[in-house]
């Protein structure tokens, strides 16, 4: 059990340190250049995966054992569909609700990296 929680805690330190970067990248977008929020999600989106794959492969689930090409495309179709998942919640939570672009990328990040993203790299991704 233990080690179960080990893991899921680096997978989530993992997964902060990748929002960060996702984070700055998505509030520089939006703010700085102007690029509507659920657009400027997909850029930082893609952006912070790079950071949480490479975190992932070597530390939270240490599986480097496995080839990478196999990991990575696993890893692509589960970024695609969090960002498809991300970028709609933003796009319903912004554009249709009014909420704060802030509080929108907040809300809908804890949702679908908790209940997609987490479990799908665990058992499928970085499956041992």
């Amino acid at each position: 059990m233990a080690f179960k929680l080990k893991e899921f805690l680096k997978a989530q330190v993992s997964a902060f340190i990748g929002g960060v970067a996702d984070f700055g990248i998505y509030s520089f977008c939006y703010s700085v250049l102007g690029v509507p929020a659920h657009i400027s999600n997909a850029i930082s989106g893609a952006l912070g995966a790079v950071v949480n794959f490479t975190i992932n492969r070597y530390w939270s689930f240490a599986r480097t054992g496995q080839s990478i090409g196999s990991q990575l495309w696993k890893f692509i179709i589960v970024v695609l569909g969090s960002i498809l998942l991300k970028s709609s919640g933003i796009y319903v939570l912004v554009e249709v609700l009014s909420c704060h672009y802030l509080l929108s990328k907040l809300i809908v990040e804890l949702i679908v990296s908790l209940g997609f993203n987490f479990v799908l790299q665990k058992f499928w991704v970085f499956k041992k």
